[in-house]
């Protein structure tokens, strides 16, 4: 499984709704086994310029390339590019790339 995290922030705090709204088209693109959308809590003590995260879960790469040739997606780019700031994104395999905690 591939996990898709990708962080932002906004110009201006104003627009952080619309970013949210414009980012959450992405949940009707079928590839993600789960993808979410959220307004960041801003509760790190050390950090809270992001603004808006993106969660998504996808079975594999393909799923994950698929998602991000869709047209909706492209849409997303379109509403939400001129309204943030910063964009950061991370990929990972969960079975070779992560560890976990022991119980």
């Amino acid at each position: 499984m591939i996990r898709h995290i990708v962080l932002f922030s906004a110009k201006d705090q104003a627009h952080i709704e619309q970013i949210i709204e414009g980012l959450s088209v992405l949940t009707t693109i079928p590839h993600a086994r789960r993808l979410e959308i959220a307004r960041n809590c801003k509760t790190d003590q050390l950090g809270n310029e992001i603004d808006v995260v993106v969660y998504g879960e996808f079975d594999n790469e393909t799923e994950l390339a698929a998602y991000k040739a869709h047209d909706l997606y492209q849409e997303s780019i379109r509403q939400v590019r001129p309204l943030r700031e910063l964009r950061f994104a991370a990929d990972y395999n969960v079975s070779a790339d992560a560890r976990f905690a022991r119980r």
